[in-house]
């Protein structure tokens, strides 16, 4: 017997409310570390694929290139990375962890965006790309528009 739309859908509602309360906690959990998630994100970043460019930050972030400059400088400003300019390049700034940075990468918990951006691709394409018509179907009906 198949299942009514209704309880489907109460179904879908509840996954997306567990969803958003686990960010939340995840949130929680990485503040305590003394960084904020969106920082920890970066510093997971540079950990996993070293010295990047601020470009290169950006691009992961998903934000404009004045987001990433304001989380990398509260990072600077934290001691948890460094900037410098490229030696092959003076327009290009690559930013690198710090010993202080390396160690909140390690020790704050693994979750969140960071987990999945990691699982995700692990996923086979055709059920990546369900996910992603599922979401682009959520964001429809919530009327969400891509935001900065």
């Amino acid at each position: 017997m198949d299942t009514p739309p209704q309880e489907l859908a109460s179904e879908a509602i509840h996954k997306f409310l567990i969803l958003n309360r686990y960010l939340r906690q995840y949130a929680r959990q990485v503040t305590e570390h003394g960084v904020r998630p969106r920082e920890f994100s970066v510093l997971r970043f540079l950990l996993e694929s070293g010295p990047a460019t601020v470009g290169q930050v950006q691009e992961y972030l998903y934000r404009s290139a004045s987001v990433a400059s304001t989380v990398i400088a509260q990072l600077e400003a934290d001691g948890y990375v460094t900037r410098t300019r490229s030696p092959e390049d003076n327009r290009v700034v690559i930013v690198e962890l710090t010993p202080a940075g390396r160690e909140i990468a390690q020790k704050a918990p693994m979750g969140g965006i960071p987990l999945l951006r990691r699982r995700l691709g692990t996923l086979p394409p055709e059920r990546l790309q369900m996910i992603n018509q599922a979401l682009d179907d959520i964001m429809r009906l919530m009327e969400v528009q891509e935001l900065e």
